[in-house]
C-alpha cells in the first residue's frame, strides 16, 4: 500500500478537481437518496390511502420538520400527490445526473492528469539514466512500463475508484438513514459486514501478486515484439517465423493464465456480496413484516428501508472491486517507481563546471574498465594522448575494446580506474551536457528517426535555417540523393531511415555531425558494410567532416586509417602497438602487420 500512497502524491496538483469532484459526488448522493424517499408517500398515501406518519425509531435534529412536512403532504389529495411525486423524482434524478456527470469528468481529469505526469516523469528520468542501464534492460520491457503499467494507474485513481467514493458516500448516507428508521434492522446489516470485508481483503492481496506477475509477462511480450519487429528481415531470411510465433505464443499463454486466475478471484467478489445481501434482505423481510403487522411501521417506510438496503449492496460490490483496482495500481506503481528510483551511474559532480573548449590534447591515462557483471576487464591500463587537431586510429580484432574505449570520451561509461583528460582535466569535472556538446559521433549503426530529412539532419538544433541544412547536406555528398526523394528535404524517411540505402543513411548522419560542428569527432566503423561507390562517397564526406577536428577513428578496413596521425592496436583490452601506418607495417611480428596481410591476402 505504500506504493499507492506514494502514487497519491502525484494528485496534489489536481486537488481542486478532487475537491469539486467530491462535492459533486456529495450532492449526487443526496439527490439519489432523496428520490428514494418518494416510496413512502406513494406507498402509504397514494396506493393505500393511509395518513403519512413518522415511524422512525430514533430522534434526530430535523424530526419536527419531517413531521410538519408529512402533515402538509396529508393535505394533498392522492392523485395530485402522485403527480407531485413523479415531478419530484424527475427533478431529483436530473440534478443527480448533472452532478454525476460533473464528478466523473472532474475525477477523470485528476486520474488522467496523474497518469500523464508520472508517464512524463518516467520518460524524462529514462533519458537521465546511463547507457549501461539500457544495456542491462530490454527496450520492450521499458516500453511496457511506460504504456501498459502507467495505464493501470488510472483505474486506481479515477475510474472505478471515483465511482466507489461516490457510492461510498451513498453507503454512509444510506446506513445513517437505515439507523434512524430502525436501529435494530441496521444492526443486522452491520453484523454481516465482516463476511464481505475479510474475504475481499484476502482476494485483494492475491490479485496484487498476480498483477505483478502479469506485468512481467506483458513486459516479456513487449520485448519479444520489439525484438522480432526490429529484426523482421532476419526472421524472414532464416525462416524463423514459426519459432517466433511459438515463443510469442508461450509468453502470451502465460499472461492469459495469470489474467484468468485474477478474473476468477475478482469474479468471486460479486456473488459473495449478493449472497450476503440476500441473507440481509431475508432478515429484513421477516423482521420488517412483523413490524408492519404490529403497526410499528408502515409499508411505505418498510419499502423505503428496502430501497436503502438495496442501495447499500451496489456500493459494497463496487468498493470490493475497487480494492482489486487499487491493488493492481499499487503493483503497477511499484514497477514505475523502480525506474524512477534508479539513480544514473553517470551524472554531473556537485562542483561540475562548463567545458568551454580545449586547446591542447585529450588523454587516456591508465584506463581500466569492465562492464557491470563481468569479471574480466575490457580495457586494461590504456594510456594514450591525442593532440588537438590530430587523428588517432584504433584498430584490432573484434572484442578488443575499441568501441568501449571511445565510449568513455562522451561518458557513456566511466572507467573503473584511471581517467580521460581534456587539457589535463578529468572529464568528470565537466558538466555532461557541455562535454557532449563538443563531441560528434558517426557510427556503423546509423540512428535516424521517423521524421523528415531536414529534421533528422538538424537533430540537436531544430531552429536551424534551411540554407544551413542544405549546406551541410551538400558537404556530406547527400544533397543530390535527397533532392530525388518525393518531397526532398520534407520527405519522411521511415523508422531508422528504412526508405534509404546504407550509404544514404550514413551521409545523412555525417551531415548531422557537420551541422553540430564539434571539435571532437568519433567515427566508429563509419564506412563498414558499404559497397565501393557508397564507401567512396561516404569517405569523401568524412574527409570534409574530419578537417580541423580531433578525431578518433575505429575501422576494420586498414586502408581507411593509413593517413591517421597515429594508430594504436588493441588486443584483449591492451595497447600492444602504437605508431604510424608505415611504422607499424615495418614491425614484421606485430599484430598490425598480421591484420594487414590477412586483409589484403598478402
Amino acid at each position: 500500500m505504500k506504493e499507492y500512497l506514494r502514487l497519491l502524491k502525484y494528485a496534489k496538483p489536481y486537488i481542486a478537481y478532487l475537491i469539486m469532484g467530491l462535492l459533486s459526488m456529495f450532492f449526487a448522493t443526496i439527490f439519489s437518496v432523496i428520490s428514494l424517499w418518494t416510496l413512502v408517500p406513494v406507498m402509504d398515501k397514494v396506493l393505500m390511502g393511509k395518513e403519512l406518519v413518522d415511524t422512525t425509531s430514533l430522534n434526530f435534529p430535523f424530526k419536527s420538520y419531517l413531521n410538519s412536512f408529512l402533515g402538509y403532504l396529508n393535505t394533498i389529495d392522492r392523485i395530485n400527490l402522485l403527480y407531485g411525486a413523479i415531478v419530484f423524482i424527475f427533478i431529483s434524478l436530473f440534478i443527480k445526473g448533472v452532478f454525476t456527470f460533473a464528478q466523473k469528468v472532474l475525477m477523470e481529469k485528476m486520474g488522467q492528469g496523474v497518469v500523464r505526469d508520472i508517464r512524463k516523469d518516467v520518460y524524462a528520468h529514462i533519458h537521465d539514466l546511463s547507457v549501461g542501464y539500457f544495456s542491462e534492460s530490454r527496450t520492450g520491457e521499458i516500453m511496457s512500463r511506460i504504456t501498459y503499467d502507467a495505464s493501470l494507474l488510472r483505474e486506481g485513481l479515477s475510474g472505478r475508484v471515483a465511482e466507489s467514493i461516490f457510492e461510498g458516500m451513498q453507503l454512509i448516507l444510506c446506513m445513517f438513514l437505515i439507523f434512524i428508521i430502525d436501529w435494530k434492522l441496521s444492526l443486522m446489516v452491520l453484523l454481516v459486514s465482516p463476511a464481505i470485508i475479510g474475504p475481499v481483503s484476502v482476494i485483494g492481496k492475491k490479485i496484487k501478486k498476480l498483477a505483478l506477475n502479469s506485468q512481467d509477462r506483458v513486459a516479456d511480450i513487449s520485448a519479444i515484439m520489439q525484438e522480432t519487429l526490429t529484426g523482421i528481415k532476419i526472421v524472414k531470411a532464416f525462416n524463423m517465423k514459426e519459432y517466433e510465433k511459438e515463443r510469442f505464443g508461450a509468453e502470451n499463454q502465460k499472461f492469459y493464465r495469470l489474467m484468468i486466475k485474477a478474473i476468477k478471484r475478482e469474479a468471486f467478489v460479486s456473488p459473495l456480496v449478493e449472497i450476503v445481501g440476500i441473507v440481509v434482505l431475508a432478515g429484513i423481510s421477516v423482521y420488517g413484516f412483523k413490524q408492519v403487522v404490529a403497526g410499528n411501521m408502515t409499508a411505505g417506510w418498510l419499502f423505503y428501508f428496502y430501497g436503502l438496503a438495496a442501495s447499500c449492496l451496489k456500493p459494497a460490490k463496487t468498493l470490493a472491486k475497487t480494492n482489486v483496482d487499487i491493488q493492481r495500481a499499487a503493483a503497477a506503481a511499484s514497477k514505475l517507481f523502480d525506474i524512477l528510483d534508479k539513480e544514473p551511474e553517470i551524472k554531473d559532480a556537485d562542483d561540475a563546471v562548463e567545458l568551454s573548449g580545449f586547446a591542447n590534447n585529450i588523454e587516456f591515462r591508465n584506463i581500466s574498465f569492465k562492464y557491470s557483471g563481468c569479471r574480466q576487464d575490457i580495457l586494461q591500463n590504456i594510456s594514450v594522448k591525442v593532440e588537438i587537431g590530430k587523428v588517432l586510429a584504433i584498430v584490432g580484432p573484434s572484442g578488443a575494446g575499441k568501441s568501449t574505449m571511445v565510449n568513455l570520451i562522451p561518458r557513456f561509461y566511466d572507467p573503473a580506474a584511471g581517467a580521460v583528460l581534456i587539457d589535463g582535466q578529468d572529464i568528470r569535472r565537466f558538466k555532461l551536457e557541455s562535454l557532449r556538446q563538443k563531441i560528434g559521433i558517426v557510427t556503423q549503426d546509423t540512428i535516424l528517426f521517423n521524421d523528415t530529412v531536414a529534421n533528422n539532419i538538424s537533430y540537436g538544433d531544430r531552429n536551424l535555417e534551411v540554407g544551413k541544412i542544405v549546406g551541410a547536406a551538400k558537404r556530406a555528398n547527400a544533397d543530390s540523393f535527397i533532392r530525388t526523394l518525393p518531397k526532398g528535404y520534407d520527405t519522411v524517411i521511415g523508422e531508422r531511415g528504412a526508405k534509404l540505402s546504407g550509404g544514404e543513411k550514413q551521409r545523412m548522419t555525417i551531415a548531422r555531425a557537420l551541422l553540430k560542428n564539434p571539435p571532437i569527432l568519433i567515427l566508429d566503423e563509419a564506412t563498414s558494410s558499404l559497397d565501393t561507390e557508397s564507401e567512396r562517397l561516404v569517405q569523401d564526406a568524412l574527409n570534409v567532416l574530419m578537417k580541423g577536428r580531433t578525431v578518433f577513428v575505429i575501422a576494420h578496413r586498414l586502408s581507411t586509417v593509413k593517413n591517421a596521425d597515429s594508430i594504436i592496436v588493441l588486443e584483449n583490452g591492451m595497447v600492444v602497438q602504437h605508431g604510424t601506418h608505415s611504422e607499424l607495417l615495418n614491425d614484421e611480428k606485430g599484430l598490425y602487420k598480421k591484420l594487414y596481410n590477412l586483409q589484403f591476402n598478402l
